[in-house]
């Protein structure tokens, strides 16, 4: 299963697409960082029709080096061109993840002459495993090395990372006094329409002509506060009772 981060990827996933519905409008590219890595959630992604532009791990490997993957064969040419089969399809205990498992029989590594160097002293013959998902991250790697995908890379470099950059950094988000998942939600609510609401006048400011507009302005964000800080005074709970 995926861990950490990642594991939030597909429920955000499946509320954003219905959300995208309800306006009309189509979800087809999903653009995350590294921490949202896995071949779970490239699996998922493919099997909802969408393209994944998330680079992998730096520890993810299709294989160990020099061994070339035969796909319609499902198995491995050593540098000495043996063929090293699947065997199974396991459970990591460790990571929690899905993998298979390709090993060579006894006699195929006998007489090799790099058999030291590829097994080592006490192995009797080649075994690895690889990660299950490994053509979804193949097919995920492509897309993030080719020119679309440099050009998803940098809109989220400059549409996503300054925002937590700035809740972060300016706005004291580095972390969250509250208690509970509900609590936490309508903190990093208020902080996206405070952020939103600076940017929208950072914005209409550079495009008012006339004082008549920045008058209306003010008065709609000083409206848009009375109501959203009537609506937090209406649900809080009250801290002591007498």
């Amino acid at each position: 299963m995926p861990t950490g981060r990642n594991q939030q990827l597909q429920d955000i996933v499946k509320r954003l697409r219905g959300r995208l519905w309800q306006q009309g409008l189509m979800f087809e590219n999903c653009v995350a960082d590294t921490g949202y890595s896995s071949g779970e959630n490239y699996a998922f992604l493919e099997q909802r029709g969408l393209k994944s532009f998330i680079p992998p791990h730096g520890t993810y490997k299709g294989g160990p080096d020099n061994f070339i993957y035969n796909e319609n064969e499902d198995h491995y040419l050593c540098p000495k061109g043996k063929v090293i089969p699947f065997t199974k399809v396991f459970l990591d205990s460790r990571t929690e993840t899905k993998k298979k498992e390709y090993r060579a029989r006894k006699h195929v590594c006998v007489g090799c002459p790099i058999r030291e160097q590829c097994l080592g002293r006490s192995a009797q013959e080649k075994k690895f495993s690889v990660t299950y998902y490994r053509d979804e991250y193949e097919r995920n790697i492509a897309r993030v090395n080719s020119p679309r995908g440099r050009y998803m890379k940098g809109k989220r470099q400059s549409t996503v990372e300054p925002v937590f950059g700035t809740l972060t950094q300016f706005m004291g988000l580095r972390k969250i006094n509250t208690l509970g998942l509900k609590q936490a939600n309508k903190v990093m609510h208020l902080s996206a329409m405070a952020y939103n609401l600076k940017k929208y006048l950072k914005f209409t400011q550079k495009r008012s002509k006339s004082g008549a507009e920045l008058l209306a302005l003010t008065a709609f964000v000083k409206s848009a506060f009375q109501h959203l800080f009537s609506a937090c005074v209406k649900y809080r709970k009250p801290a002591f009772n007498f």
